[in-house]
Formats: structure tokens, C-alpha cells, sequence
């Protein structure tokens, strides 16, 4: 039940993290006086800068669960068989691949900005 609510504070904490990068960024904008004076392009501005915000968090919290549990069984088999190392660092690998992806949406969706 503890490790529930820590992973709850964790999410809260990433959440707030989110909104309040997106609340420095909407200030400077005002400061600079470069605010859209259309209150949609306002709102989709923030909208797409919390989706890629999201969309790098997401992928870099799954690519390393992901790298974790595999690392750990890729070791566990290159210790009983070592000639399955080179397999498992390729799974590794392809689970890293997801942080990239994650980057590459999130980048995109900063373009339609």
C-alpha cells in the first residue's frame, strides 16, 4: 500500500512538474509580448507542449522499466549461457529504442507549434 501511494506522489510530482514548465514558458511568451491574441491558438500552444511533454515522459519511464527487467534477465541468461549475450543486448537496445521514439513525437508535435 506505501509503494502505491509513492508511485501516486510520483505521478502527481511529474504532473505538476509538466504544468509548471508550461506556466514559465506561457510567462515568458507574455513578457516578450508575443502572446496570440486568439484565445484557441493560445490554448493549442499549451496543449501541444504538454503532449510532447507527456509523450517524452511516458516513453522515458517505459523505456526504462523496460531496459530494467531486461538488462536484468539478459544478464541472468548471458551468466548460464554466455552465447546468448549478443541476443540480449539486442533486445536492450530495441527497449532503448523507445526513449528515441518518444523524442522523435515529441519534436514533431513542437513543429506544430
Amino acid at each position: 500500500m506505501v509503494n502505491l501511494f509513492r508511485r501516486i506522489g510520483s505521478i502527481v510530482a511529474v504532473l505538476a512538474g509538466m504544468i509548471l514548465s508550461c506556466t514559465v514558458v506561457m510567462a515568458e511568451e507574455a513578457a516578450r509580448g508575443s502572446v496570440p491574441a486568439d484565445p484557441a491558438s493560445l490554448y493549442r500552444s499549451v496543449g501541444l507542449g504538454m503532449a510532447a511533454a507527456f509523450a517524452i515522459a511516458a516513453s522515458i519511464i517505459g523505456a526504462g522499466h523496460a531496459v530494467g527487467r531486461i538488462g536484468s534477465a539478459a544478464l541472468g541468461a548471458a551468466a548460464e549461457r554466455p552465447e546468448l549475450l549478443t541476443r540480449s543486448i539486442l533486445f536492450v537496445a530495441l527497449a532503448e529504442g523507445l526513449a528515441v521514439l518518444g523524442f522523435a513525437i515529441a519534436m514533431m508535435l513542437i513543429q506544430k507549434m
